[in-house]
């Protein structure tokens, strides 16, 4: 069918990678290298390596990937406290650039010519995958499966699987999950089947990570977040990993009740799509990162990232993370980061994250001998003000009069 002789799949075992795994062997007739990534999602990956040398495959990949991911990935996009569309904090699109960087090394080490992924023809994720992989190795060959073969319903899926000998979870056999889920250290979302009706209300026990707000505890909590160059570097004083630190911040979040979200979303393709997420760590974190920067930060270098979010929002929800516009401004928004030092204290309560103090020992422009509704002892001369209220009238005064004179 082709020239390709060895592919890299991004491989998680479950139904859809597996049914993958063995089309591949049999239609395009090469090796596949399998490559799992652990980026926190709280699943057993040992099962992936059992059911990849059922099918014969020889290179198996299994990479720990989560203090990369969140070092790398995770903390760069939230110094430019990043939101997509007002709510969504990009916990699926964030994940997907560092697992096309890491199909092209395997590509690279082990000499694939092709990579392949399980992203369909209607989503996001395959614009994401490939994208990366092309601006890393621009002439590498993708495969989507998705988008050339003829097994678009789970009963020719199930078929399939049964056809060619492939273990299938019960849960699959029994109509299985009500919902597609992608978990990480950042999120865990949920999409199709009761969601695609965005006027039913998600169900209370699809959500995993989280409690409701109205069965938090009654007690709200205090948390100390530590920050280094716009990063958290320690929780309630104990220095951590980045991958430590949020998953602290998940499991706190989780127990407030903190982080949920119900979203219907502008798809890169074209449509719209609800998905709920749990974000609690990352919810937590914007908070904070927004507190300290309110004290280290210049006016308008604030206003200008609060500008430029939005655009770099859409270039990691689109799959441009390691384009040159994504790349240049995240030089910017880390340039702006070197004085963004200093502590912030947070009461999670309920699902809310409440700002309760923040400070900085080295880098506050908090002034408060200026800022007083005290005396201030001759810090700040308010008859200034008035010229400068005058100046800035100016053209405003020059219109009115014009228009006067018209009448």
């Amino acid at each position: 069918m082709s020239k390709i002789k060895k592919a890299v799949l991004a491989y998680s075992g479950g139904l859809d990678t597996s049914v993958i795994l063995k089309w591949l062997q049999d239609e395009y007739q090469c090796e596949v290298v399998t490559f799992t990534a652990d980026l926190g999602q709280g699943e057993e990956l040992e099962p992936a390596r059992e059911k990849a040398k059922k099918f014969g495959v020889k290179e198996i990949y299994i990479d720990d990937l989560r203090e990369e991911f969140v070092r790398d990935f995770v903390f760069p996009m939230f110094r430019a406290n990043t939101v997509y569309e007002g709510e969504y904090l990009l916990g699926t699109s964030i994940a997907r650039p560092l697992i096309a960087k890491r199909l092209i090394e395997i590509a690279n080490e082990t000499g694939a010519d092709a990579i392949s992924h399980g992203a369909t023809g209607k989503g996001n994720d395959q614009v994401r995958f490939e994208l990366g992989a092309y601006a890393l190795k621009p002439n590498i060959h993708i495969i989507a499966p998705w988008r050339e073969w003829d097994l678009l319903s789970r009963e020719k899926l199930l078929a399939y699987a049964e056809k060619h000998g492939i273990p299938v979870e019960m849960k699959h056999k029994q109509g299985g999950s009500p919902y597609s889920m992608d978990a990480n250290l950042l999120h865990i979302s949920y999409e199709g089947r009761h969601l695609e009706n965005p006027a039913a209300e998600a169900e209370e026990d699809m959500w995993r990570w989280t409690v409701s707000p109205e069965k938090a505890p009654d007690a709200a909590e205090y948390i100390d977040i530590e920050y280094v160059n716009g990063d958290p570097v320690a929780l309630n004083g104990v220095k951590m990993k980045a991958h430590e630190l949020l998953a602290q911040l998940n499991k706190l979040g989780g127990k407030h009740g903190i982080g949920r979200l119900d979203l219907v979303e502008n798809r890169y393709v074209g449509m719209k799509s609800r998905g709920c997420y749990e974000t609690p760590g990352g919810t937590i974190l914007l908070k904070a990162h927004r507190a300290i920067e309110s004290i280290t930060l210049d006016r308008e270098v604030a206003h200008l990232k609060d500008d430029l979010m939005p655009r770099y929002a859409s270039m990691i929800y689109n799959g441009y993370w390691w384009s040159p516009e994504r790349i240049a401004l995240q030089t910017l928004i880390d340039q702006t980061q070197k004085t963004v030092n200093g502590w912030v204290r947070l009461k999670l309560y309920k699902g809310n994250v409440i700002v309760a103090g923040r400070d900085s020992k080295t880098d506050s422009l908090f002034d408060p001998t200026i800022a007083t509704f005290e005396d201030d002892k001759g810090a700040y001369d308010q008859k200034d003000a008035a010229g400068f209220i005058k100046l800035n009238a100016l053209r405003m005064r020059i219109a009115a009069n014009l228009q006067q004179k018209k009448r």
